[in-house]
């Protein structure tokens, strides 16, 4: 059986001191419980460490070679429970995370950024995802968090208010209602709304359209045949705005520039954790809360 660690390291203070006295000060206790210390030690090896005599004290031939082996197997040892620390303060392993395009702007980059600074131990990998798909992901175990606009219907999982934007619209800078600072609801009715289509996000999709549903006439919505974050020729060319949360203004393609709707509610991002959370899942959590609070992304 391998000596108590507390002991070992007492020895080698005791085997750089070669004095019993100089060696209880330097690690803090009683020279009768160092004395008594080493006894025990070498009881467990079964064999001597030390020649005491009144004035010296000096090494045998087993204790010098404890005193050379010993502290890189101690070393090694303190890197285990470092390690295993580490684990469970969720600070190393690998992470999956899977966002909507819209929170890869500024919210996914952010997070990721301060997952990987603050835990070197982390390996984070992130991935754009459909937004619909992004909830069931992380309940069945594919990725570990996700980042989506809007609270996404789904069951397994817990989520947690990352961020909250003002809600406006994209439009070319040469539009007349970009001369506005803030623009109304109704005046941005009166032209054509650039949608994305409502299967890739229902619950946003949802949320832009319902901000016109009093409004008469009804606007007229246009749904873009690609992908809305892949071809705004028509918002350039003035012919439709685009209802957008503010974090649109972050990756604010040439020609186009945001203003927000006044009255208009607040648009979420949330970040997705599964419902039985691992200690790697509470550090996400950890870090996201801080990241949110540092940047101001909530309301205090």
């Amino acid at each position: 059986m391998a000596a108590d660690t507390v002991s070992l390291r007492y020895f080698l203070v005791l085997a750089q001191e070669l004095n019993f006295t100089r060696a209880a000060a330097r690690i803090g206790i009683a020279q009768p419980a160092l004395s008594a210390r080493m006894r025990r030690l070498e009881a467990e090896l079964g064999t001597a460490l030390l020649v005491r005599s009144t004035r010296s004290v000096v090494l045998t031939t087993a204790g010098a070679a404890l005193a050379e082996s010993a502290p890189p197997a101690l070393a090694a040892l303190d890197r285990a429970w470092d390690t295993a620390r580490s684990a469970a303060a969720g600070e190393l392993g690998r992470l999956r995370i899977g966002y909507s395009l819209s929170a890869g702007a500024e919210t996914a980059p952010a997070l990721v950024d301060r997952l990987i600074r603050g835990n070197s131990g982390l390996e984070v990998g992130a991935v754009p995802m459909a937004t619909p798909e992004i909830t069931p992901a992380v309940a069945d175990g594919r990725i570990d968090a996700g980042i989506t606009r809007g609270e996404q219907p789904g069951r397994g999982v817990r989520r947690f208010l990352l961020r909250r934007a003002r809600v406006g619209v994209q439009l070319a800078q040469h539009h007349p209602l970009a001369e506005h600072p803030e623009i109304e609801i109704a005046d941005a009715a009166a032209y054509p709304l650039r949608l994305p289509d409502r299967a890739a996000n229902p619950a946003i999709h949802d949320q832009l359209s319902g901000l016109f549903r009093d409004i008469r006439p009804h606007p007229r919505f246009h749904t873009p045949a690609v992908s809305f974050d892949m071809s705004q020729r028509d918002l350039r060319d003035g012919v439709t705005l685009a209802p957008a949360g503010e974090v649109a203004v972050t990756a604010q393609p040439a020609g186009l520039t945001w203003r927000p709707l006044r009255g208009a509610p607040s648009m979420t991002i949330h970040l997705v954790l599964p419902r039985e959370q691992s200690p790697l899942h509470l550090r996400i959590r950890a870090v996201a809360r801080a990241l949110a609070h540092e940047l101001h992304w909530l309301p205090d």
